[in-house]
């Protein structure tokens, strides 16, 4: 279809795009993100776009019928692709609304009266270091709320820890196995809570690395105004870069990888009714609880189960979009891709399991969508994916033409439907769909991801609970080689195929006429996406746990006098400071605002512009800088992509590998 027909086909095609640019150029000012009305025709339009170029896809693209490799190539390709597509629908109508409860919160604020609601924070541990755990539990005792009683659930059956909570004046429960996993421990909890003299009210669970905002009860309990709530689901944010972000210095500038979901999918999956539980930084009512018999131990991923199996039971889930909690994302791409590996195999323990869609139960039909959606995210996008960089491959080496278009149809079908997409969910998002980027966060685990996909479909039983590792010695540079071999593996062939079409007569571009400047172009972005898959595989080490988010002015004492200097970085340990120059193994006191007493500490080494001291912080002290970092101020991480600053920190990092 040509819409400029004076212009040509080439020209039209260009000229379709300019107009979506010029779009997007608008509709920041006419469109509140807020507004489900808005979003529905967002969405509509997107629907438009993926269904015209679906059917391009399916009429013009594909090759000839019959017994052929470029056939069985191409209907392979449109197939995936099409299952894709499904799955990216699905996601459409889940946006195309948005529930946000803050309000809700503030109205139903204090709903229970004089008599605080009795609530116990559940901690589970497993192997996490003491430095990992200190912080939760300093955290968790802060909580604004009189009625609380924090719970360490230790499934190592550590004496040490035993000890530490019992210095910290937390219980401490230990069970004789570990059955069940993380769900038998909160189970264990349970049943011991049940028999208290005066048992729960409500239940807040946290994971080992997670600590709390100071008013993380208060916020949730709002929410429990309506009996019919069974569970309230918060975000999870991150004090420090996943792999991704820190591996390319991105860390002040693009978000963790899952901020999309819980700052934008999970308020869209509530305006639906079909918002999950996720585990930590969630609490549910005890009666809940007991009425389903504790969490469900079918699935390694008991927590979406657990809201499903409350709803089968009456229960609602919602989600209230509030930074609440700030936990400990994975350092290391193994745990990366292992964390995310076991969510995929659990959702498909999920679908397989007594309570899956295709079962019969009390479940509503937009449950057992949710189901079915988040079965064509997993089998779907991580499998087209690996297929995107293969494809290609069979033509410059097989003369295979896996999709034959004319430059002006694709500019047309699939340029039009992928920048709509593209300024649609960065508009709604504010920014996080970055592409490459996007790219690459899904590619460098597709293989295991896929795996774990198909493992649990037909195979959904047997497979042991993966524990992702926190904490431990990540001061050295680390090049992940097993990781990185496929990707480094599939650009030599990439490279190696262009170059062989280029500059091999009986090679050049095969018979793929206009279509090879869609090869060319497939082909050379599938370059930089596994360049920089290969570039994030070299995990740089991780100095600072966390630092200061702005400048303060502190005082500084030594026996010769006092300085108000500036601080420009803090953590746990060390401090630098701003102003004055002083030499190594200067003693004095530092003083900070809201940490009681003078902090003992020592200068290091000096700086161009000051000096780093090391901080002797006693556990009064400890625990304060403890709740400054954690408990208390605005959530951490980056919720708001600014080009600017995303693309001074690539072009900062690509620097520095070139050193």
């Amino acid at each position: 279809m040509t819409f400029f027909p004076h212009l040509g086909e080439l020209g039209s095609a260009a000229m379709q795009l300019v107009l979506l640019a010029g779009v997007a150029l608008v509709l920041p000012s006419v469109v509140n993100p807020a507004d489900s009305r808005h979003r529905t025709v967002l969405f509509a339009i997107a629907f438009f776009f993926a269904l015209r170029y679906a059917w391009w896809r399916g009429t013009q693209t594909l090759a000839p019928v019959g017994l052929s490799v470029d056939f069985a190539a191409s209907i392979s390709l449109f197939l995936i692709e099409l299952m894709a597509l499904i799955g990216s629908l699905s996601a459409f109508v889940i946006m195309s609304r948005i529930k946000l409860r803050s309000r809700e919160a503030d109205e139903h604020a204090g709903w229970w009266g004089e008599e605080l609601p009795r609530v116990a924070i559940l901690i589970a541990t497993y192997n996490e270091d003491k430095d990992v755990l200190e912080r939760t539990i300093v955290g968790a005792k802060a909580v604004d709320h009189p009625r609380k009683e924090v719970v360490v659930l230790d499934d190592s059956r550590r004496d040490w820890l035993r000890d530490f909570c019992a210095e910290e004046n937390v219980r401490y429960m230990r069970r004789p196995d570990n059955k069940g996993a993380k769900a038998g421990n909160i189970n264990a909890a349970l049943e011991r809570l049940s028999q208290d003299p005066e048992p729960p009210d409500f239940v807040a669970v946290l994971d080992a690395d997670f600590v709390p905002h100071r008013g993380f009860i208060t916020r949730c309990l709002a929410l429990f105004h309506d009996p019919e709530v069974g569970l309230v689901q918060t975000p999870q944010h991150f004090f420090n870069p996943d792999p991704i972000q820190h591996n390319f210095g991105l860390s002040r500038s693009y978000p963790d990888e899952q901020r999309f979901f819980f700052d934008h999918m999970q308020p869209s999956r509530d305006g639906w009714g079909i918002a999950f539980c996720c585990g930590t930084s969630s609490m549910c009512r005890f009666s809940a609880l007991q009425d389903i018999g504790g969490l469900p131990t079918e699935s390694v991923t008991e927590d979406f189960m657990l809201t499903l199996t409350l709803q089968n039971h009456g229960w609602r889930t919602a989600y209230l979009a509030e930074p609440l909690t700030e936990g400990l994302a994975p350092e290391g791409l193994k745990e990366y891709v292992t964390q995310r590996a076991r969510w995929c195999l659990g959702l498909m323990q999920i679908v397989r399991s007594s309570i899956g869609p295709f079962r019969r139960s009390n479940l509503r039909l937009r449950d057992r969508w949710s189901m079915v959606d988040s079965v064509f995210y997993w089998t779907t996008t991580f499998p087209f994916r690996i297929a995107a960089i293969i494809f290609p491959l069979l033509y410059w080496y097989g003369n295979v033409i896996v999709v034959n278009a004319t430059l002006p149809d694709v500019l047309s079908y699939f340029g039009s439907y992928s920048v709509w997409i593209l300024l649609v969910l960065n508009l709604l998002s504010r920014g996080m769909v970055v592409p490459v980027l996007n790219d690459v966060s899904q590619l460098i685990g597709a293989v295991p991801i896929s795996r774990a996909a198909f493992t649990g479909l037909f195979r959904p039983q047997g497979h042991p609970f993966s524990v992702t590792a926190k904490g431990g010695d990540r001061s050295q540079v680390i090049v992940q080689w097993r990781m990185m071999m496929p990707f480094l593996l599939a650009f030599a062939l990439t490279l190696g195929g262009l170059l062989l079409g280029i500059f091999v007569d009986r090679f050049a571009y095969n018979d793929a006429g206009d279509g090879k400047w869609v090869i060319l172009f497939w082909t050379v972005y599938n370059l930089v996406v596994l360049a920089t898959t290969c570039m994030a595989c070299i995990e740089l080490p991780r100095a600072e746990v966390h630092v200061a988010d702005k400048p303060e002015r502190v005082t500084f004492s030594t026996e010769e006098a006092s300085w108000n200097l500036w601080i420009t970085a803090l953590t746990m340990d060390t401090v630098r400071l701003r102003g004055v120059s002083f030499p190594a193994d200067t003693h004095g006191d530092l003083e900070i605002e809201g940490v009681p007493g003078p902090i003992e500490a020592f200068v290091l080494s000096a700086t161009e512009d000051g000096a780093r001291l090391q901080l002797m912080a006693n556990e009064a002290q400890r625990d304060a800088l403890f709740l400054r970092f954690y408990a208390e101020g605005n959530e951490p991480g980056v919720g708001r992509v600014r080009a600017s600053a995303l693309l001074s920190d690539i072009a900062q990092r690509l620097s520095l590998s070139h050193r």
